[in-house]
């Protein structure tokens, strides 16, 4: 979601420094690693900064475009974030993109196991009754590809700024949405 169907704001460097986290490690897995009381603590206050970029936030360009096009195929949508439910929830309100997708194939870090760990991805086969030879990832990180190759899906790789870094972990590396929008033409 954050990066790819969203303009992305996240400062993940500061937002460890703020959390008194390690640098260049993954957040989730440093507070997982905490104690338990320690843990509600960093949650808590690491909800609290998603919540005020989530307010923040802007559909990337061609992001409503892209919705647009695969609703008309009939194509079920999901979302697997490792932020908080709520505050997904909040992401695509402010985008103006909630209307594509059913709270229920929205899924939080509470929902899954947090990416790269496949276990969203499968909630929402389940949910949907797909194979995973039906469903495609589209992501602009590393964790999004390695969950949805992990999960048996193909992978579509968003990199805007055609670096692509994460390239061989992607069955198909688009440079935006617009471009993606175009390949489903």
């Amino acid at each position: 979601m954050d990066g790819t169907l969203t303009v992305a704001v996240h400062d993940f460097d500061a937002m460890r420094a703020e959390l008194g986290l390690r640098p260049k490690e993954p957040i989730l897995e440093q507070i997982a690693a905490q104690s338990e009381l320690r843990a509600r603590a960093l949650l808590d206050r690491l909800d609290a900064i998603e919540l005020e970029l989530a307010r923040r936030a802007r559909a990337a360009d061609g992001a409503h475009a892209l919705l647009e096009r695969l609703c008309g195929r009939g194509a079920k949508l999901g979302i697997l974030t490792r932020n908080s439910f709520a505050n997904a929830k909040e992401t695509l309100r402010a985008c103006g993109l909630e209307r594509f997708f059913a709270a229920e194939c929205v899924l939080g870090r509470e929902h899954a196991a947090p990416k790269p760990d496949p276990a969203g991805i499968r909630r929402l086969l389940a949910h949907w009754r797909a194979e995973p030879h039906q469903a495609v990832m589209v992501g602009d990180y590393r964790y999004d590809l390695l969950a949805g190759r992990a999960a048996g899906i193909a992978t579509v790789y968003v990199d805007l700024t055609r670096g692509f870094q994460f390239r061989e972990h992607a069955d198909v590396a688009v440079h935006s949405l617009a471009a993606l929008t175009e390949l489903l033409a």
